[in-house]
């Protein structure tokens, strides 16, 4: 492989069109290979200049050292198909998925020991979508989790760790299924949960959606945020990440019952120490530098 690798990036959305920027201001990738099947973003990422070649079809992989995934988990099979027969010898396969088990059981049916593939998942992202959302600062300082196999080859896991960290990101290697896990209570039951109380004020009859937005407070208003998050992307991690989230959920559901009934019952020293509690949590993930304590979320006020 060059010193300097040949990249593609299969999928520009907000992800894969954050990387080709990150990789191209850090001077990581030789060229930077554009691969997606919709025409009008792959037009788009051409217009934002965001790589070297731009192709629609997965043989343009043919060139490259190192091939991404990008696009939502659900297709990552039919796409490793759609490679195999197109990649060269000593290519690394990697992808940038919310889910690790499955994606890295679906690189070994179709990959086998005969590609290297290095599942990985950059900790990082916003609810905005599209070619245009990406910029090249969002891993700066974030964690990219490497779920490599037993029998993966070291050298082509240095090979993604370095990338990652070349774009500023802090990399860790873990186990699939503890990832999923892990993940299902920092990302993805969050998620589900915003998109459940968003859907459940929409559906309120004695509410009207009117009323739902004008008088949106800020708790609400932070959860709509959430549940803006790319629906194809989200439906492909819940179908395949299920068990962990199923698992997560029956905890949190057993949780929310004993806080339901500490209201009830009045109970508001449970509630103060639970209270404490997250709060002090919130405090951690500043101190760790995973979020600003910028008030209200950083949002521009009139008076600043």
């Amino acid at each position: 492989m060059s010193i300097k690798p040949i990249v593609a990036i299969i999928g520009f959305g907000l992800i894969g069109s954050s990387l080709a920027r990150a990789l191209r201001h850090h001077g990581v990738a030789e060229k930077l290979i554009a691969i997606d099947c919709d025409q009008g973003t792959l037009k788009t990422a051409e217009g934002l200049e965001l790589a070297d070649i731009y192709n629609s079809d997965i043989s343009a992989v043919k060139d490259a050292d190192i091939i991404i995934l990008c696009s939502p988990v659900g297709s990552y099979a039919a796409i490793s198909k759609q490679i195999r027969p197109h990649a060269k010898k000593g290519v690394v396969v990697s992808d940038v998925g919310s889910v690790k088990a499955q994606v890295e059981q679906v690189f070994q049916d179709v990959f086998g020991d005969d590609i290297c593939h290095v599942p990985a998942h950059p900790v990082a992202g916003t609810e905005q979508s599209g070619p245009e959302a990406g910029f090249a600062s969002l891993f700066q300082g974030r964690w990219c989790i490497l779920t490599p196999g037993r029998t993966t080859d070291p050298n082509a896991v240095k090979i993604i760790e370095d990338m990652w960290v070349k774009i500023g990101a802090k990399t860790e290697k873990m186990d699939a299924k503890h990832h999923d896990l892990v993940l299902a209570i920092t990302s993805h039951v969050p998620h589900l949960i915003a998109y459940n109380i968003v859907g459940t004020a929409s559906d309120l009859e004695e509410v009207t959606r009117s009323e739902v937005i004008k008088y949106s407070a800020g708790g609400f208003r932070d959860f709509t945020r959430i549940a803006a998050s790319d629906p194809t992307m989200w439906r492909d991690v819940f179908l395949s990440n299920k068990e962990a989230v199923l698992e997560m959920l029956g905890r949190f559901s057993e949780d929310l019952t004993a806080l339901q009934r500490a209201i009830r019952w009045g109970d508001g020293d449970a509630l103060f120490e639970l209270f404490t509690r997250t709060r002090d949590i919130r405090r951690r993930i500043i101190d760790a530098g995973q979020d600003e304590a910028t008030p209200d979320f950083g949002r521009h006020h009139e008076d600043d």
